[in-house]
């Protein structure tokens, strides 16, 4: 009964975790070339307007913390 409860609690080895890892690697569906480059334009063209709103709001506080300050 005790060597079952060792068995049980043993750790798997290194080849069972690379084993579960490459099984999980097959899972992944990789998108296609098209819906790739649509979402990375997508990405990119929200990254650049998030930075473009951020650079205006930067410029409208400094023009007004300047207006109040002299």
């Amino acid at each position: 009964m005790e060597k079952k409860k060792k068995e049980a609690d043993a750790k798997p080895g290194i080849g069972a975790w690379f084993k579960s890892l490459e099984a999980e690697f097959k899972k992944i569906i990789w998108p296609d070339r098209t819906s790739l480059i649509r979402q990375s334009v997508a990405v990119i063209a929200s990254a650049v307007s998030l930075g473009f709103l951020i650079a205006l709001l930067d410029a409208i506080i400094k023009f007004g913390f300047g207006f109040i300050i002299k």
